[in-house]
């Protein structure tokens, strides 16, 4: 099978990812295989190819928001049949059995492992995942409507909630990319009214067509104070005016797996009168299966850039200089 391989984290400018032939692996107990049809790129991937995130596993094959169908069954698979479309998501494994596991927050668990990371993903012809991490697809999104949905709209759809986001809601968001694209068709379902902060004009009136109130620049306040914020850029130096913008109990969730250095916070200006700071760590199978059951029934319509497999270190370095409008997804299958 083609495979992109991560030889060595390195600059994405320099095309770390080698196209190279891997035998098809073979799925263990309680896996699948999925031939791949399209695997969307995320943020989280720059991360990994450029070393931000530390090597989990040598020569690892990228991708996490994995689109395909049932290929072949481990032994005692019983919940997915050949044929079946499904899609993988980040969150690959976790051990089930710790307290974070028991009480609902898998994304937490200390074993977890994750897809493209610690295990070989989606920028290839096959990729393995466990039967009860695999997402059945709904029929009404296509194949590369879905891929994006697979991160950056559960990781959107989740900051949505730690954001303590309510119906009606004043909401910010911070960066425009595939993420917040995403998170403002569910906000506006909502009923919530949307303020976008982002550094690209074509990110503002992409955010405008798709229903933002009002658009300024990274940094610029809104004209209202706000109920809720999300940062989606990984810029620590826009916690500051974030939070500055946040009404009395307002709540701040960071949305990304890496987040550069935050400045140093001022109590009074940023943080009293019960303003709320939240991380967003991973997600649970809950947080996906809610947001595809969401995403088939606004239904939530993902802008898509195709690129082809071979060209996986383009995308990434598009991905990086804001290259293209929402979501970049890799053509896999012919």
């Amino acid at each position: 099978m083609r495979a992109m391989q991560l030889e060595r984290p390195a600059p994405v400018d320099t095309a770390p990812l080698q196209l190279v032939e891997r035998p098809p692996p073979d799925p263990g107990a309680g896996e699948v295989r999925v031939r791949v049809h399209v695997c969307g790129i995320c943020r989280t991937d720059l991360h990994v190819v450029e070393g931000d995130l530390a090597v989990q596993r040598p020569r690892v094959v990228p991708g996490h928001q994995v689109v395909g169908v049932v290929d072949a069954l481990g032994p005692g698979c019983t919940r997915l049949a050949a044929g079946q479309r499904v899609g993988i998501a980040w969150l690959r494994s976790t051990c089930g059995v710790c307290a974070y596991c028991q009480r609902g927050d898998e994304n937490l668990c200390a074993a977890a492992s994750f897809t493209g990371w610690s295990a070989d993903g989606g920028y290839a012809d096959y990729a393995l995942v466990r039967e009860d991490f695999a997402y059945v697809l709904p029929d009404a999104i296509g194949d590369a409507e879905a891929a994006p949905l697979l991160c950056a709209g559960i990781i959107g759809y989740r900051a949505l909630r730690r954001a303590n986001l309510r119906p009606g809601g004043r909401v910010g968001l911070y960066g425009f990319g595939a993420s917040a694209h995403i998170a403002i068709q569910v906000a506006r379902h909502l009923g919530c009214r949307v303020f976008v902060m982002t550094r690209e004009a074509r990110h503002r009136r992409l955010a405008a067509s798709l229903g933002a109130e009002w658009t300024g620049a990274a940094a610029d306040a809104p004209p209202e104070p706000l109920d809720s914020a999300v940062l989606f850029a990984p810029a620590g130096e826009l916690v500051l005016p974030a939070l500055a913008a946040l009404d009395r109990g307002g709540t701040l969730a960071l949305a990304g797996i890496h987040l550069s250095a935050i400045p140093p916070l001022d109590y009074q200006r940023h943080l009293f009168q019960e303003r709320t700071l939240q991380s967003v760590t991973a997600n649970t199978r809950q947080d996906g299966i809610e947001l595809l059951r969401l995403a088939a029934e606004i239904p939530i319509r993902p802008r898509t850039v195709p690129f082809d497999l071979a060209d996986a270190n383009q995308a990434l370095q598009q991905l990086k200089y804001d290259g293209f409008e929402g979501a970049g997804v890799l053509r896999v299958a012919d």
